[in-house]
């Protein structure tokens, strides 16, 4: 029972030309994203930063992975007679995508495992369950599309995508008791935004499997382009749309802390120029025992400045 792999099917020049404009968009988009987290990510309170930690990672991993594919798609296909033909290279606009999501998948389960409300012990847990469970969930996915046989085996690619897929329900199963274990310790519009991140996220994960699905009941050209065109729309909707609506559940939840006086934020807190929170600032500065504060040093006056306090008694008083 052969299967027709879809790197080893010839495309026609719009094929191609699709496959080449997708490979861009996505690129351009998460490119877009990285940039946007590194502007935003002093916007997110420090107990939540671990979120923007990996939407950094993810977006910038998955540009990188979008640099790799529109090389290969360029270099690994000859044109001639106005069709264009796959080289034994041509496999790699697939493996690719497999090594990028090997890594950007388990980052996704960590980034919306930081703004549930499980902390210590448990959170580590349930981050080593979710994110082991969503790497062999890909990585079994590779092993059928791929390696074993080079995906021209029908039984052997269901086997392994059927493996695959009790990882990708064990990785549902953790990910949905999280969120909803953490629901009722929010605030109900943290609650809906959250809730609302775990759908984005778990319903873009279906798409994923049913692309899968083509390479064992679909060959040529036109599905090939198919399948690259839905996995760039799955990347962009999954890595950048989750991205965003976790980042708002992370500004939420820091000005919440902020007006409940748990931490400290420099500066306002903004949601679709809405004020969520003022700046909150320390009122004093705890020190260990024994430790000191260095006393001011004192500046030059001028006409506009502010006298400088000299008592290391008041000092250790700020």
């Amino acid at each position: 029972m052969n299967l027709i792999p879809p790197w080893t099917a010839t495309l026609t020049t719009a094929e191609f030309q699709l496959t080449l404009y997708f490979f861009v968009l996505a690129g351009l988009a998460l490119l877009a994203g990285f940039m946007r987290s590194i502007v935003t990510q002093a916007e997110v309170g420090s107990r939540f930063r671990p979120a923007v930690v990996a939407r950094l990672s993810i977006t910038g991993i998955a540009f990188v992975s979008y640099i790799g594919l529109l090389l290969t798609l360029l270099l690994s296909y000859t044109h001639s007679g106005g069709a264009y033909s796959p080289t034994d290279s041509t496999v790699s606009l697939f493996a690719l995508r497999y090594s990028d999501w090997s890594v950007t998948v388990p980052l996704l389960t960590f980034e919306l495992l930081a703004v549930c409300t499980f902390t210590g012990a448990h959170l580590r847990r349930t981050q080593l369950m979710a994110g082991g469970f969503s790497f062999l969930m890909i990585f079994c996915g590779f092993m059928g599309a791929i390696i074993v046989d080079g995906g021209e085996n029908r039984v052997s690619t269901l086997l392994w995508g059927g493996i695959s897929v009790v990882f990708w329900i064990a990785t549902n199963i953790v990910l949905i008791g999280a969120v909803q274990k953490s629901l009722p310790n929010v605030t109900p519009r943290a609650a809906v935004l959250l809730k609302n991140a775990a759908i984005v996220l778990l319903s873009g994960w279906v798409i994923y499997p049913i692309v899968f699905l083509i390479q064992i009941f679909g060959d040529g050209g036109a599905w090939a382009t198919t399948m690259q065109i839905a996995l760039c729309v799955a990347d962009v909707v999954v890595k950048l749309g989750f991205g965003t609506l976790i980042h708002r559940v992370a500004k939420l939840r820091t000005a919440e802390d902020v007006r409940a006086g748990d931490d400290v934020h420099p500066e306002s807190i903004w949601i679709s120029s809405e004020k969520l929170s003022d700046a909150g600032q320390p009122l004093e500065v705890h020190l260990a025992k024994g430790a000191e504060v260095h006393p001011r040093h004192s500046r030059p006056p001028t006409s506009t400045a502010v006298p400088t306090v000299q008592d290391p008694e008041v000092v250790g008083d700020l």
